[in-house]
């Protein structure tokens, strides 16, 4: 019912898209986004970026050499418990989008990641099974149901989006079971640790976020441009037989 009440807001406000470095940009309220960037790139200079660099994961993702027999560290552990705990949403999703394997996957991950690697701490799905994750929201639902991607926006805090991913950020928080099995204290640590657990990616890829906020003469269009790149490739949308699970068959869909 929330997706029947949400595809309304999908449809309208069209607008003239334009080409910018070979890619549409479909971005109607360009003066109220850079606002809202420009809000967000404070906030990432003063309060995030800070905060990431403190965790130390900056250093230990981007200088530290990988060994495969250390130990794992605490930032690892944060991140590796707040992405376990993203999974029963997205096992969701796989089944709404019709692929049973992927929701299979993602829930096998968390069955035993959960137990065997206590709470999601540490990966045995993927380090002893291998199983890995199937990255997925209930923006790729609504793609794959043909609902189009909309205007670009940038939303407060959560970033860079377009009308469709930002209704799906909304519903994925209304079906995500997680929400639904766990009231009170217990809601507000697995809240937590899904917060913790992007400040510790900000935190792996600081020089790369720094570089794109603090580096570009337009870091909106930069941003803007990256994001759907991106997003367009992750969901396949330049190409319908495109699968962006498929590993062996990588294609770039904006080569000519």
């Amino acid at each position: 019912m929330t997706a029947l009440v949400a595809l309304p807001l999908l449809t309208g406000c069209a607008s003239a898209p334009v080409q910018q470095d070979g890619i549409t940009i479909n971005d109607p309220y360009e003066a109220q986004n850079r606002r809202v960037h420009a809000f967000n790139k404070g906030l990432d200079s003063h309060v995030i970026g800070p905060i990431a660099d403190l965790a130390g994961g900056k250093n230990d993702a981007e200088t530290a050499p990988v060994d495969p027999d250390a130990p794992i560290g605490l930032l690892q552990m944060v991140i590796n418990a707040g992405r376990n705990l993203s999974l029963p949403v997205k096992s969701v999703n796989g089944l709404l989008q019709g692929r049973p394997g992927n929701a299979g996957r993602n829930l096998s991950r968390f069955a035993i990641n959960s137990t065997l690697g206590l709470g999601g701490v540490f990966d045995p799905a993927m380090d002893n099974f291998g199983i890995s994750e199937r990255d997925t929201d209930f923006g790729e639902t609504l793609a794959v149901w043909g609902v189009p991607e909309g205007p670009y926006v940038e939303l407060p805090v959560l970033g860079p989006s377009t009308r469709r991913d930002a209704v799906g950020q909304v519903v994925d928080l209304l079906i995500d079971p997680m929400y639904h099995l766990l009231d009170g204290q217990d809601r507000a640590v697995v809240f937590g640790l899904r917060v913790a657990s992007k400040a510790g990616d900000r935190a792996r890829f600081g020089d790369s976020v720094d570089g794109i906020l603090q580096g570009s003469a337009d870091s909106y269009a930069q941003t803007r441009l990256i994001w759907l790149m991106n997003r367009r490739h992750d969901l396949g949308e330049e190409r319908a037989d495109y699968d962006p699970y498929d590993d062996a068959d990588v294609i770039d869909p904006y080569a000519e």
